[in-house]
């Protein structure tokens, strides 16, 4: 399939003449017998947009969830799959030339045959090397070693990026990691769940320990020392609500001064073995975590961060080897998703080179399934946004036009990406063999590493893209200010040229304002434009934000997940405030049309009715209930039904469109809606 995206979106006031004549063929586009019609949309709009699609579309048994979403990422998996499978197969692809690095990539990764014969023999080398460490230094030298050769992360997180609070240079950040388990929750409570999933994490340890020549009775003792630690590292982590404050996160020292707070890590001295020289400044988000490793490595006996370190090797590898190693990792993720059969190997691999050398395949996927005048399109949607959102700035009642000065630098600064980048990644250096696939993962990790580093001391590169271009997302970069649009999402629900106004500004439309109203946000809001962390607020217009954030909190806080399981509302709150400041400028921009401002009906519905129901498509699905609950812990988004419900019950406009009246379930007085952007 082509996303070729014809000459279709308008300037704002303007829609293409022909939309009530194609009314005939757009009935897909919001297909009345995916809906619930004898559900009330003041009731249950989720149900009433999506019902009878959700019943038709049960979670398939390769996969933990399944929505539209899933169905637009099946399609660009099964493009990606032939890309992949095109390369391998082309024999005559020069050296050197990308598809001949794609090829070789994915013809290495499904070479099962030598993979099974392999066994665990590509890492009993170093499986080894850890054998030899004589002391905690040495443990040290050895967790550096791991992480510049691409091949574990222990202990704790180390990388390259911006100076949050000076956008415009690089800086060597650590932050707290050395955890296998999802969330710190699940190593500290003993809710029915997280011991559920514990054991089966101790299950998951000892197979893997017995793989490699451990005796069972050896093998549970690893575990054991294994969980130990990370319990210890589990418990000095901050937790995700306190991880969304970027001023509780921002904590800079010199190396010296952090040496001291730390000195069994010297980093005068452990910087270099990250490949890092000349610098005398680092950022640290918990330092709490680091004085907690610290004292660790006066307890915790050498023996124990040996295993540590080899598990740390094993989980690493344990996905990419033979088949008893990977059918002991799906078990282990089957306990925590219940995802019911292993994720066929093609689609494993495939989504593997994209996540690994995304940048060359990402050539091959632009050039079959974007066209540059998508971004021509889509740079003309972005612009109606951003007029939307500034006519909604504009018209703020509890903001100061001081306050509204600054959101509107901040608006008119932001950089918006489409589809790929402007400069690809060429991967200079990177080895990749047609029968080496460890050694390939392997090579990848280093060269992605030293790229890494290498940044430092140089301008911030603003051109570089933080998804490759078949994912089907979106973001919004706080220290970049910048919204970022891969070409995968420029696909139905999300959008398509053949469709009216009101289905693509209530898909593609609310997305480019959500990423937009990220900028906005409980965190992104206290950035400048420039992406430096930086108070432009007064603070009485502070107090007025965060009072209506407080609000948002309590109305996602009450929506129940499963069993006694509620939404997190602080958790998800940037999500939140996305959605419905995004929303609310979709509709702005939206009305700005000729069918946003006609009645004119299409298979029965009005154009603010096929809007909200565009927004409602979006977000259908189902998903398993071990999946959810996990989520709830670990996912700044709120489930899809209240994705759906969340934003339009605080708008007046779909309470218009659905004639929603007191005594409807998801009422909500005029007085207690939340109008934020």
């Amino acid at each position: 399939m082509n996303i070729k995206l014809k000459s279709y979106f308008a300037a704002l006031g303007i829609i293409a003449a022909s939309y009530s004549a194609q009314a005939q063929s757009q009935a897909k586009f919001i297909d009345p017998a995916n809906m619930d019609l004898t559900v009330k949309p003041g009731d249950d709009f989720y149900k009433y947009a999506s019902g009878t699609w959700i019943k038709n579309n049960p979670v398939p048994a390769k996969e933990t969830r399944w929505g539209s979403f899933n169905a637009l990422r099946d399609f660009n998996i099964n493009a990606v799959k032939g890309l992949v499978e095109d390369a391998a197969a082309d024999k005559s692809a020069p050296a050197g030339s990308i598809k001949k690095r794609v090829g070789d990539f994915y013809t290495a990764a499904m070479d099962s045959i030598t993979i099974e014969k392999l066994g665990y023999t590509p890492i009993k080398a170093d499986l080894a090397k850890i054998k030899l460490i004589k002391d905690i230094p040495g443990i040290l030298d050895h967790a550096a070693y791991l992480r510049t050769s691409g091949l574990a992360a222990p202990i704790f997180s180390f990388f390259v990026g911006q100076d949050r609070k000076n956008a415009n240079k690089y800086l060597a950040q650590l932050g707290q990691g050395g955890t296998t388990l999802p969330d710190r929750d699940y190593y500290l409570k003993d809710d029915s769940r997280s011991v559920k999933i514990r054991e089966a994490y101790q299950t998951y340890m000892t197979t893997l320990f017995t793989l490699t020549g451990s005796t069972t009775a050896e093998a549970q003792k690893k575990a054991t020392a294994v969980m130990a630690i990370e319990k210890q590292l589990a418990e000095a982590q901050m937790t995700r609500l306190e991880m969304r404050d970027p001023h509780k996160t921002y904590n800079k020292f010199t190396v010296t001064e952090f040496s001291k707070i730390t000195p069994g890590l010297n980093w005068s001295t452990m910087l270099p073995k990250f490949k890092v020289t000349g610098q005398d400044t680092i950022l640290v988000s918990s330092p709490k975590f680091f004085t907690g490793i610290d004292g660790m490595l006066k307890t915790v006996s050498l023996s124990d961060w040996k295993t540590y370190l080899e598990w740390n090797i094993l989980k690493s590898a344990a996905p990419n080897l033979s088949s008893p190693f990977v059918n002991a990792n799906f078990a282990f993720t089957q306990a925590q998703s219940g995802q019911k059969i292993q994720t066929p190997r093609w689609q494993r691999m495939s989504q593997l080179t994209d996540g690994t050398i995304g940048e060359l395949l990402g050539q091959l996927y632009v050039a079959k399934y974007f066209k540059p005048d998508a971004k021509v399109r889509m740079t003309e949607l972005i612009s109606n946004l951003r007029k939307a959102f500034e006519i909604r700035i504009k018209g703020l009642d509890w903001m100061s036009d001081v306050t509204k000065g600054k959101a509107l630098e901040k608006l008119n600064a932001f950089v918006p990406k489409i589809g790929y980048p402007e400069k690809w990644k060429t991967y200079d250096g990177l080895t990749i063999g047609r029968t080496t696939y460890l050694q390939n993962l392997r090579n990848s990790g280093a060269w992605a590493y030293n790229e890494m580093v290498t940044q430092l001391g140089k301008p911030v590169d603003r051109t570089r893209f933080g998804m490759t271009p078949p994912t089907v997302n979106a973001y919004y970069s706080p220290t970049m200010n910048e919204i970022v649009f891969p070409a995968g999402i420029l696909q139905f629900p999300f959008f398509d040229p053949n469709a009216d106004d009101a289905v693509n500004y209530g898909g593609i439309g609310a997305v480019i304002g959500h990423e937009m109203s990220h900028g906005f946000d409980d965190s992104g809001s206290q950035y400048d434009k420039d992406g430096n962390l930086r108070n432009w607020w007064t603070p009485e217009d502070k107090v007025k934000f965060e009072t209506k954030t407080k609000a948002l909190g309590e109305q996602f806080d009450a929506y129940t997940v499963l069993d006694t399981i509620h939404v997190i509302g602080k958790l998800t709150m940037g999500e939140n405030i996305g959605d419905l400041g995004g929303l609310n400028a979709a509709y702005t921009a939206f009305k700005l049309t000729k069918q946003g401002q006609s009645e004119e009906k299409i298979d029965g519905f009005s154009p603010d009715q096929r809007f909200f129901l565009s927004w409602a498509q979006v977000w259908r699905g189902n998903v398993l209930d071990e999946t959810a609950a996990q989520l709830i812990k670990t996912d700044p988004h709120s489930p899809g039904p209240y994705r759906t419900i969340g934003a339009p019950v605080n708008m007046d406009a779909w309470y218009k469109a659905f004639d929603v009246q007191p005594g409807d379930k998801l009422y909500k007085k005029p007085e207690d809606r939340i109008r934020m952007w």
